[in-house]
């Protein structure tokens, strides 16, 4: 029981930030479509609203550690409902961002596998289900999608989204 009690304060004193607020946690419960990046993929857009979904995109997470499709293009304003299928047997995680928010994620995933997060750039699904993300994609460039389950992202499971103008 110590130990467990050990390990939750570690985790809990590295997710806070220089402003002292956590990492993954809001400080009032809200909405997913409500919710802001707050630096989770700013840089590529927001939280979309399910209302106001310009098209569907069907993605499939497997054991192969792979996505299919990698490489997703869309319009920049466009608010895509990503439908991911983890057709694996274990869990597997969409997270849009920067490579370098995605490296800097999945480190901090090595060091607490047993993290849970849910912000408004990713979803997580078990084995055989469905989960959903909706995204706004208010910034054009190429940006990147990943797995963050330890190991996952280092054995390639990682895309691209290619946003035109």
């Amino acid at each position: 029981m110590m130990k467990r009690i050990l390990i939750a304060s570690a985790i809990a004193v590295s997710l806070v930030s220089a402003t002292g607020a956590p990492a993954h946690e809001d400080k009032k419960p809200v909405k997913k479509e409500e919710r802001q990046a707050d630096g989770h993929a700013a840089a590529l857009g927001k939280p979309g609203d399910p209302g106001k979904v310009t098209r569907d995109v069907e993605v499939e997470m497997n054991d192969t550690m792979r996505f299919l499709p990698d490489s997703i293009r869309v319009k920049r304003g466009e608010t895509i409902r990503f439908l991911v299928t983890n057709t694996g047997k274990v869990k597997h995680e969409m997270v849009l961002g920067t490579i370098k928010e995605l490296k800097e994620h999945a480190e901090l995933m090595r060091k607490f596998p047993e993290m849970e997060h849910a912000d408004p750039n990713q979803v997580s699904v078990e084995p055989g289900k469905t989960g959903e993300l909706v995204w706004q994609f208010t910034k054009a460039g190429t940006f990147d999608f990943a797995c963050l389950v330890p190991g996952h992202f280092e054995a390639g499971m990682v895309g691209k989204v290619r946003v035109s103008r």
